[in-house]
């Protein structure tokens, strides 16, 4: 099985010719793989410094602040515009009932 960065799988596979693979080297290869594995984590969870997740989650919660101002700032508008439309059309009937049209 190939992987995504281009190394190959052995599992289940057996080597070429019988040939009996090396306990040693089959650790040495788990335990680079699993410290390549803990220095990705790292970089995503963070290790005593703000991790991707964190700087993400910072962001996300900014936008939600700016979004709920926002909506605040888009009600005061529409009920401004609608006090606007109510006033021109009470200001209209007034003027039509005034002139008697």
């Amino acid at each position: 099985m190939k992987y995504a960065n281009g190394e190959s799988s052995s599992a289940g596979a057996r080597p070429a010719g019988g040939e009996r693979v090396n306990d040693g080297e089959f650790q040495n290869t788990v335990l680079e793989k699993l410290g390549r594995l803990e220095a990705k984590v790292d970089m995503i969870v963070g290790n005593g410094q703000p991790g991707r997740m964190r700087l993400a989650e910072e962001r996300v919660a900014e936008l939600e602040k700016n979004d709920l101002r926002r909506a605040v700032y888009d009600r005061i508008v529409i009920a401004g515009i609608t006090f606007t439309i109510t006033l021109a059309i009470g200001v209209i009937v007034a003027w039509r009932n005034f002139f008697g049209m």
